[in-house]
């Protein structure tokens, strides 16, 4: 599919990774882009979703709008984070079908996978287990809506292709501490106990559970290289294919950001899910999609962004 002539809706496209997709489709030519923001069509409810399908009768949608936080925001919100991420990908399908919509790209959560799903992530495991438990909700609430997608192709014929990133990094993260991701919550108590000279930093769990992260930007770059080349009904990979231990990314971190202070490990917090590394293999053979950024470089750059939005402009 060529793009740079639709008619393109961004869900979410306000945020972290859909700010940086509309960025890279404007770069590809696209001039006819929609990153609707929530206070203006509330994709929770019927009613908004049907009018944003009406103001901008789109060709291709990618869903990227979420309700979305780390471990802590996922515990607090279990009922939240289920019915608000079932309900926007439900309002954004049938939409589609009732406006013809040539294609859909689904973007769900590799929080979807079992909790022991053997590592590399296969796509063939997704359906062998329950979630993690500490974010079960929102990750059964994404592929509930792979569910979804598959059903409404075998009946309607609709062109919705289902993807499931990694953990995302990158400039413009969340970094409130309330529900940010694991690294920008690291960059965030690393830089700032370097600034105030404190002695110590706090972080959940022991250190041991590995995660994987992909590049925000690379990540952008394979929502566009699906959009353009896959057609399929299976799910797809988007990750870089590495893995760290939280414990060796925070040493990282602190060593980048140049914090001497140590770490204190809060056992009585969860670890969350035991290990994350994806098989990206997929997506390579399907569309050619491979990572780019090399991680540190990544992670420098974040840490640059973070520092930069904490200066307070010069008085003219």
């Amino acid at each position: 599919m060529e793009l740079a002539s639709k008619r393109i809706v961004v869900t979410g496209g306000a945020g972290f990774l859909g700010s940086h997709l509309v960025e890279l489709l404007r770069a590809r030519n696209c001039s006819q882009i929609c990153a609707p923001r929530s206070a203006a069509y509330d994709l929770t409810t019927l009613e908004a979703t049907q009018r944003l399908f009406a103001d901008t009768r789109p060709e291709v949608i990618f869903h990227l709008a979420a309700r979305v936080g780390g471990i802590g925001a996922n515990q607090r919100n279990p009922g939240k984070y289920f019915r608000d991420n079932l309900q926007m990908g439900m309002h954004v399908i049938e939409q589609a079908r009732l406006a013809g919509t040539r294609k859909v790209v689904l973007v769900g959560t590799i929080c979807s996978y079992p909790k022991h799903t053997p590592v590399p992530f296969r796509e063939e495991e997704l359906w062998n287990g329950y979630p993690e438990e500490t974010n079960a909700p929102y990750g059964v609430a994404k592929k509930a809506l792979f569910v979804m997608a598959d059903a409404y192709r075998q009946q309607y014929g609709m062109n919705v292709i289902s993807l499931l990133p990694v953990n995302l990094f990158g400039p413009r993260d969340n970094f409130d501490l309330e529900h940010s991701h694991v690294i920008p919550a690291m960059i965030r108590k690393c830089v700032d106990a370097r600034r105030d000279a404190a002695g110590s930093i706090t972080l959940w769990g022991d250190g041991s559970p590995t995660r994987e992260f992909l590049y925000v930007e690379d990540c952008a770059r394979g929502l566009i290289l699906a959009a353009e080349r896959y057609d399929g009904a299976a799910p797809v990979n988007l990750g870089a294919g590495f893995e760290i231990s939280i414990r060796d990314l925070a040493d990282q971190i602190r060593r980048l950001t140049s914090y001497s202070g140590d770490i204190v490990w809060d056992r009585s917090r969860p670890n969350g899910q035991p290990r994350r590394c994806l098989d990206t293999s997929r997506a390579r053979d399907l569309f050619g999609f491979t990572a780019e950024m090399p991680f540190e470089d990544g992670l420098q750059r974040t840490i640059e962004w973070y520092r930069r939005s904490q200066e307070k402009p010069r008085a003219s």
